[in-house]
C-alpha cells in the first residue's frame, strides 16, 4: 500500500467560514498516483471540521444558521473559564465533526453526483491546517 500525507493551510478573514476544498484534496490525489483506496481529510482544531455536501450557496447559508441555532455564542460557557470565548465554536466543530473518508476509485474520488468536500472554521482568523492522506494501491 502507498500513502501520501500532505497539509492544507487556513488564515480565514472571518470568524466563522466555509471553503470549499474538493480541488485542492483532487490535486493532492492526483500526486500520489493511487488509483484505489480512500483519503482521509481531518481538521487539526478542535474548533474546525470537515465534511461532504452539496456545494450550494443557500445549503451552506442553512448549515451556518443551523450550526449558530444548536450551538450560540453564549458568555456562560463553563469553558470560558479557563480564559477563551470559544465554546460555541468547539460545540458547533462536534456537531459537524472533524473528518471524512472518501473512497477512490480508478484514481478519483468516488462521490454522488453533487458531492463536495468542505472545511467549515468557527474560530478562525488565525492559523489552522487540515491534514489530507491518501491510502491505497
Amino acid at each position: 500500500m502507498k500513502t501520501l500525507t500532505e497539509y492544507l493551510w487556513f488564515n480565514t478573514k472571518k470568524h466563522r467560514e466555509y471553503i470549499n476544498i474538493t480541488g485542492d484534496v483532487e490535486t493532492i490525489l492526483k500526486k500520489s498516483e493511487i488509483k484505489e483506496g480512500m483519503i482521509l481529510v481531518s481538521a487539526m482544531h478542535i474548533t474546525a471540521a470537515v465534511y461532504v455536501n452539496d456545494a450550494e450557496d443557500g445549503l451552506i447559508e442553512d448549515i451556518d444558521e443551523w450550526v449558530d441555532r444548536l450551538a450560540p455564542y453564549r458568555k456562560d460557557y463553563r469553558h470560558h473559564l479557563t480564559g477563551e470565548s470559544n465554546g460555541d465554536s468547539h460545540l458547533k466543530s462536534l456537531l459537524i465533526h472533524h473528518e471524512v473518508i472518501v473512497p477512490v476509485t480508478n484514481g478519483k474520488l468516488d462521490f454522488g453526483p453533487w458531492q463536495q468536500i468542505y472545511y467549515a472554521e468557527f474560530d478562525g482568523q488565525r492559523k489552522k491546517r487540515v491534514i489530507v492522506k491518501v491510502m491505497g494501491e
